[in-house]
């Protein structure tokens, strides 16, 4: 059996237990420097975080409230535009009524004055048939003794205003 070598584990024992102190001696500030900044780090990324969840969270809120609103606002925007369209309905209904009644002003119009025509058309055509009649009636009842005689007079009654 061999034995161990303990004079020379103790050897290695103290080596190593300088070099770990002289290490801790030398890096203790950096080292505890660096993890100080290191435990900021995620301490200020863990705030960060937090406060992005909670912003986030807010966000969300947000929108799940527009969205619940949202079959509200839909039901307005549709009674708004119903309104409009019934609005332009009934300004395009008066706009056809004043038409409709400009045009049935000017149709009766233009009906009396076409029967005002045709009424003057008649009393000429009357007129034109009852002087046709009167003279074809003088023609056959005058003889042409009669007709001399009118024509004497008549004459004389133009010299007599002629002086």
């Amino acid at each position: 059996m061999s034995s161990i070598p303990w004079g020379e584990v103790l050897k290695q024992a103290i080596n190593f237990a300088i070099l770990a102190g002289v290490l801790v001696y030398f890096l203790r500030k950096p080292v505890s420097s660096f993890l100080a900044e290191r435990t900021e780090l995620l301490r200020k990324g863990i705030d960060d975080a937090a406060k992005a969840r909670g912003e986030a969270a807010e966000k969300l809120a947000a929108v799940e409230a527009r969205l619940s609103n949202l079959s509200g606002e839909i039901a307005q925007m549709n009674a708004r535009m119903d309104a409009e369209a019934s609005a332009e309905a009934e300004k395009i209904r008066k706009t056809y009524a004043a038409e409709i009644a400009g045009i049935q002003a000017q149709a009766e119009f233009s009906g009396r004055q076409e029967l005002k025509k045709a009424r003057e058309e008649l009393r000429r055509e009357a007129s034109e048939l009852a002087t046709r009649a009167a003279e074809e009636l003088v023609r056959k009842t005058l003889s042409p003794e009669d007709q001399e005689r009118l024509v004497r007079e008549n004459i004389q009654k133009i010299e007599g205003v002629v002086r």
